[in-house]
């Protein structure tokens, strides 16, 4: 019989898995990380030319029978992702996805999970710092664990301020306030989620009320960083998606426990051990800091769902796959 696989689009993607359903979909992914039920491949990457880069990410969680790898490029002109979905047991290609959707899901749902997890459960007052293309449905995470009453939110064009509050303003119903500073964005925020492309920290511990929760996002590469490394004299918890890649490409981490000889490497939690085994922040923390680096689970985890519902439904385009040996061509004509 011919293998197929299938092709699905970024509008595939999206009907099949909405942002409230990801995020629970990849706290069972996580829980299964955390009891050692699943593989992250660690992430490779490469720069070239002036600040793009080539990035790879693969995952394997075997008692669901899937696995799989996200590759993607991001360069000045575009960024364009793809993830390749495996069947685990019988080694068949099942799909080839376009990723940036499945890319905002899980990025902005591991924010929501980490919040979940790790921010007081009072916290319902939350200050974005950046305005671009994530940053509505890194909003959109958190407050579907912790319903918001008030958004502040912050970026340094009063233009990209201004429209990206009305994003919002028409997206929840909830208070907006546009900061004109960064200070008055987190004066008093109990939750601040941070996601620029910043290359130098602007972020200090001053800034920070007593009893935030921060989620770190937007510095992925070893070159960049948001946080000043002030702040970490604050942090009383620290949590990452996952250890190794923040040990390889978390500018502000490596200059807090490696450059600046602190140590400590073993007082940070993934976020999968904290799901798995009920870890909770101490009492009176000051500041918690949840670090999202990107790992493979997280994409696995929400490919699948969507995956399995387009096959219920019928959707996305068929691929035929070779079988057997082909015989290859020892000369040109």
């Amino acid at each position: 019989m011919t293998q197929e696989a299938i092709w699905l689009s970024e509008q595939d993607i999206s009907e099949q898995v909405a942002l409230d359903e990801a995020i629970n979909a990849l706290e069972s992914g996580l829980r299964s990380l955390g009891r050692g039920e699943g593989l992250n491949v660690p992430k490779a990457l490469g720069g070239f030319d002036d600040g793009s880069s080539m990035h790879s990410l693969g995952s394997a969680l075997p008692a669901s029978g899937y696995c799989g790898y996200k590759n993607w490029i991001n360069t000045k002109r575009g960024a364009k992702a793809v993830y390749v979905l495996f069947d685990a047991a019988q080694g068949q290609l099942l799909a080839i996805m376009e990723a940036n959707a499945l890319g905002q899901l899980r990025t902005s749902a591991m924010t929501g999970l980490g919040t979940r997890w790790i921010a007081p459960g009072t916290a319902d007052d939350m200050a974005i710092i950046g305005s671009g293309r994530q940053a509505l449905a890194q909003v959109a995470a958190v407050n579907a664990v912790r319903p918001l009453k008030r958004i502040r939110v912050w970026s340094p064009d009063s233009g990209h301020r201004h429209a990206f509050a009305d994003q919002i303003r028409e997206s929840f119903a909830v208070e907006v306030i546009e900061s004109p500073t960064l200070a008055a964005a987190t004066d008093a925020a109990s939750l601040v989620t941070v996601i620029t492309r910043a290359r130098d920290p602007f972020l200090s511990a001053g800034l920070l009320a007593p009893g935030a929760h921060l989620n770190a996002v937007g510095a992925i590469l070893p070159a960049n960083a948001e946080l000043h490394q002030d702040v970490f004299e604050r942090v009383g918890f620290i949590a990452v998606d996952d250890i190794e890649n923040a040990r390889k490409g978390s500018r502000e981490l490596i200059e807090h426990f490696d450059q600046n000889k602190q140590g400590g490497w073993d007082q940070v939690y993934s976020l999968g051990n904290i799901i798995a085994k009920g870890i909770k922040p101490p009492a009176g923390c000051d500041v918690s800091l949840f670090k999202s680096m990107g790992m493979g689970v997280s994409d696995l985890s929400v490919a699948i769902p969507a995956y399995e519902r387009a096959r219920q439904s019928g959707l996305g385009q068929s691929l035929k796959l070779s079988e057997g040996r082909v015989s290859l061509r020892w000369k040109s004509n």
